[in-house]
């Protein structure tokens, strides 16, 4: 569809990085939702396939580890009361982690 994203997309787990890198291949310009980063076992080096040479193109989601961050042992020094501020140094981490693993950084 031209030179900008195409309209339709796709969705391959984070643990299939040998099927994010065929259809990023013949799917340059498709964004690709990626689910199981995480709580699922997705590790932020299995991502780099699924996003294009300029960072562009992967959603990666990671909804257990963001929204029950407080009860992981990394996080439990927020507590339960201040579950929204876990919620956020997971995302924090999780940008950092991503962006290192893929070389955007």
């Amino acid at each position: 569809m031209g030179d900008s994203y195409s309209y339709v997309g796709a969705v391959v787990g984070a643990t299939y990085p040998e099927m994010g890198k065929v259809l990023r291949k013949i799917m340059p310009k498709t964004y690709i939702l990626v689910p199981g980063y995480g709580a699922q076992g997705g590790k932020a080096a299995d991502l780099a396939p699924y996003f294009n040479e300029d960072g562009l193109g992967a959603i990666v989601n990671s909804s257990r580890g963001i929204i029950a961050a407080y009860k992981q042992d990394k996080y439990a020094n927020f507590g339960d009361a201040n579950f929204g501020d876990a919620s956020r140094q997971a995302v924090i981490d999780m940008i950092e982690d991503i962006t290192t693993a893929v070389g955007l950084k």
